[in-house]
């Protein structure tokens, strides 16, 4: 299978698709070669994925400097719907990475830090897959307008499948309400993009529910998505 082909073909043919539709169609062609990953904001995608493929692998980076809400999102997310949760961790703890960087390494370099404790853990994750889903939106910022319901991941030689990324924020929040979605009790206290606890801070009503992530440096994205 020519990987890349498959997923710019795909992405021309569900984009009108359902979510279940999209996530159906990745776990019929790659089977155990397809996984999930969650920041654990809310539990929609591991619902949605656990509906159409239970016992899925959910991915959750646990960088060492979650909340303590988003540990408790993992957990209940594991107990409660019928996916697995795989929890990653980084190569360095975060003692580790202080000895070896300097103290508070996300407020010096933060593209050193999301590297360390993000990018690098999902690329390890995903050796055993050859396609991984996200949650992510094109209505979220400026910089994923253009994300595609399936994509080729050329940084990681993967498909990429995001089933919700032309949903609109009232889509998805109607479908936490139907379906009694578990969500991430910081969502509800000011942070609609919930990150590592020290670079998220709380948004305020009306700004972009993104602008609390990185506040005030010039970095917008992990490195995950792009």
């Amino acid at each position: 299978m020519d990987l890349e082909q498959t997923a710019l073909q795909a992405g021309r043919d569900l984009e009108s698709a359902t979510a279940q539709e999209v996530l159906r169609w990745a776990v019929e062609t790659f089977g155990d070669g397809f996984a999930i990953a969650s920041s654990m904001g809310d539990g929609l995608l591991a619902h949605l994925a656990g509906s159409v493929a239970p016992q899925v692998d959910v991915l959750f980076l646990d960088t060492g400097y979650h909340f303590a809400e988003t540990i408790g999102t993992r957990d209940a997310v594991a107990a409660t719907y019928d996916v697995n949760v795989r929890t990653v961790l980084p190569l360095l703890t975060v003692q580790q990475q202080d000895q070896q960087y300097g103290p508070d390494l996300w407020s010096r370099d933060p593209n050193r830090c999301c590297a360390l404790r993000k990018v690098e853990p999902l690329a390890r994750a995903l050796e055993p897959y050859v396609a991984w889903a996200s949650g992510i939106r094109r209505d979220e910022s400026v910089t994923r307008r253009d994300v595609g319901v399936v994509e080729w991941d050329g940084k990681r030689g993967k498909v990429k499948v995001n089933p919700i990324a032309t949903w609109t924020q009232a889509q998805a929040d109607a479908y936490v309400v139907d379906h009694g979605v578990l969500v991430n009790p910081l969502a509800y206290d000011g942070y609609p993009s919930i990150g590592c606890a020290p670079c998220t801070h709380r948004v305020a009503p009306g700004e972009d529910p993104r602008s609390g992530r990185w506040s005030g440096q010039a970095k917008t994205e992990c490195g995950l998505h792009v």
